[in-house]
């Protein structure tokens, strides 16, 4: 299980663009991204999986294109409980908070692929510790 890409954006409700690595901030989230704050959902995740069953012939995905911070591979997020804690890299943790959301409007992605994954896959989390991460570092389920 690890990071396959990170992703920020400036804007909500747009396409996020990789960086290699970033800084997560305690009770905020991802420096410099447009969801971070002091609310529930400071850091979004979605399976690096689940973005390839997502793609087609006709249409390349990247990363951050769904509006994802983190993609991983080797996890189900959908599948972990809210309220479950990874520590990312070595020093940052976080704890889920929410499976999936409510769209009140559509996105860039759904207008250009008619579909946006994010509402079924994606999971959200608060940053318990901050820390740096960088794409290639492991991510762990913490049992307390």
């Amino acid at each position: 299980m690890k990071i396959v890409s990170i992703a920020v954006s400036r804007e909500k409700g747009t396409i996020k663009t990789c960086v290699d690595q970033a800084q997560l901030i305690e009770n905020y989230g991802i420096e410099g991204d447009a969801h971070a704050g002091d609310w529930h959902r400071q850091v979004s995740f979605l399976a690096s999986e689940s973005i390839e069953k997502a793609e087609t012939e006709a249409l390349k995905l990247n990363f951050g294109d769904f509006a994802e911070n983190i993609a991983t591979t080797g996890i189900d997020w959908a599948s972990q409980p809210v309220g479950r804690k990874f520590r990312l890299g070595r020093e940052a943790l976080v704890e889920i908070t929410q499976i999936g959301k409510k769209c009140h409007k559509k996105c860039t992605i759904f207008y250009r692929t008619g579909d946006c994954i994010m509402p079924r896959e994606g999971v959200f989390a608060r940053v318990l510790k901050g820390g740096a991460i960088e794409k290639g570092d492991p991510v762990e389920p913490v049992t307390d």
